[in-house]
């Protein structure tokens, strides 16, 4: 096993950003054809968002990647 020094896995997580959801999937069948639905909810905030489909999930979370800030406080406090 790998030992990693506890500074230097610290100052790593420093610098990275971080988002973590609840991801829910299900089929639901529209005029006969079978979509995927979604829904995610922040563990952080409990905040919930719908998705009619898998192209709507993606680009959601491609635009909150491209949004998180580099400093986020939120992370900061997180423990591991």
């Amino acid at each position: 096993m790998l030992a990693v020094k506890s500074w230097d896995r610290e100052a790593s997580m420093a610098a990275r950003r971080y988002e973590a959801y609840l991801l829910r999937l299900w089929e639901s069948d529209q005029a006969g054809e079978l979509i995927w639905r979604a829904s995610l909810e922040s563990t952080n905030t409990g905040e919930r968002h719908g998705f009619a489909d898998l192209v709507s999930l993606f680009a959601y979370l491609e635009t909150v990647c491209q949004t998180l800030p580099l400093d986020d406080a939120k992370w900061a406090q997180t423990e591991f």
